[in-house]
């Protein structure tokens, strides 16, 4: 198969936009936490892009998209720190060195997503250990079941098209059980601990819808119409998110806010992930609202089975991913998918049981391997900073910095003499 020059453009151009879902990301957990956290979280998401990138290139790639080593559990290491792999490999189409990076985006903010469940508490060093390992032993394998060659998931016939499983369910449960091991913040339901900086939480969220189309739509890998129905999925099931969510808000609470309007549309674009190369841009309309309805009532869960996941992700990642790879096998159309259907497009109920099998699999295997390396890290490194660092504010305490001179908005220090 030779190169093709407009699919490996629209995939650079996509892997620029993957890329800067990152730093988006950062932005957005950033705006979420309290002010005396602010860096430390930003820097959380920061350190994710060269600890995954070294692991991802050195053995998570080969693990997910090698050959298959056994079983479709595996890949093997045949492209140990991308040997084999030269500037004329050919994959899909485009150059295998743009796929690596492509997929190399994926893990990346995948990794970061699970960093917002232990904001404020978390010891920057055991957080780098645990991002290294996570990579080959969480999301390569994973990524491997459904993405790679002969992933025993996708020949069962489970289908993800850009990261349900992959990406938003394996996010979600190993940050669930980071949590766990690191218990609750100080203050956890005593306290109010409100996002400082709102404005911060757009930007972000606007820097991570604006990726998300390169997310979605670049899985398709070609500049076709398929990529077009999938860029157009992503942009409804935002919009549909978010009027879910301050609907929701509006009705029980009394007025929505621009908070719940920034979680609502991540939580639209997590539940399009998996379905939005399945499902007609009607469907996409059914997927956006339900995940922002749900989602919005699912990140109270913590606060009555007592675990703290500071930023939500187990509500709005692991209950949304869940939300999508659910309703592609009731929404999914032939007319998107090349052949795939769901329940209401006469697939009966065969595609929706192969995706009921899917989520708990990932989800336990997840969440068991997460616990695994964080109770290690913690026994043998200490992963939770001291309590009197969290109480005086963990960016001083792991990174001798503040965000702000003084206050929260930083306000310039009175000049001597002056009131």
């Amino acid at each position: 198969m030779e190169i093709d020059p407009a699919a490996t453009a629209w995939v650079l151009a996509c892997t620029a936009l993957v890329l800067l879902m990152t730093p988006g990301l950062a932005i957005f957990y950033g705006g979420m936490v309290r002010s005396t956290g602010v860096l430390n979280m930003i820097m959380m998401c920061f350190i994710s892009i060269p600890v995954v990138t070294i692991a991802w290139l050195l053995a998570g790639y080969s693990l997910a998209f090698g050959q298959d080593a056994g079983g479709g559990l595996i890949g093997d290491l045949g492209h140990f720190g991308l040997l084999g792999i030269d500037p004329t490999t050919v994959r899909s189409g485009i150059p295998e060195l743009l796929f690596v990076i492509f997929q190399l985006g994926f893990a990346i903010l995948t990794a970061a997503l699970v960093c917002g469940a232990i904001a404020d508490r978390a010891r920057f060093s055991a957080w780098m250990i645990y991002c290294a390992v996570w990579t080959v032993a969480i999301y390569a394998p994973v990524a491997h079941w459904v993405w790679g060659p002969d992933g025993w998931l996708a020949s069962f016939g489970a289908v993800d098209y850009a990261g349900g499983f992959v990406v938003e369910i394996v996010s979600g449960a190993s940050a669930l059980a980071l949590a766990l091991v690191l218990g609750p913040r100080i203050g956890f339901k005593s306290e109010a601990m409100r996002p400082h900086n709102l404005p911060f939480v757009l930007l972000g969220v606007g820097l991570l819808w604006f990726g998300w189309f390169g997310f979605n739509a670049g899985s398709a890998l070609t500049a076709d119409g398929k990529a077009s129905v999938v860029f157009l999925n992503t942009l409804i099931a935002g919009c549909l998110g978010m009027l879910g969510w301050i609907l929701v808000e509006r009705l029980r609470d009394g007025r929505p806010t621009t908070f719940g309007a920034a979680s609502g549309v991540v939580a639209g674009l997590v539940a399009i992930t998996p379905s939005c190369g399945f499902v007609a841009p009607i469907g996409a309309f059914v997927v956006g609202l339900a995940a922002g309805v749900v989602c919005s009532y699912a990140v109270g869960w913590k606060f009555k089975a007592g675990y703290d996941d500071s930023l939500d992700v187990v509500g709005v990642h692991f209950v949304g991913g869940v939300v999508g790879c659910f309703l592609i096998g009731l929404l999914a159309a032939a007319v998107v998918s090349g052949g795939v259907e769901g329940l209401f497009y006469g697939g009966g109920l065969s595609l929706l049981g192969k995706q009921m099998v899917g989520i708990p699999v990932v989800a336990v295997f997840a969440f068991v391997v997460s616990y695994i390396i964080a109770k290690v890290i913690d026994t043998t490194f200490g992963f939770r900073i001291l309590r009197e660092d969290e109480i005086s504010g963990i960016d001083l305490a792991q990174h001798a910095e503040t965000a702000y001179t003084e206050g929260v908005h930083g306000a310039a220090p009175k000049r001597p003499g002056l009131n």
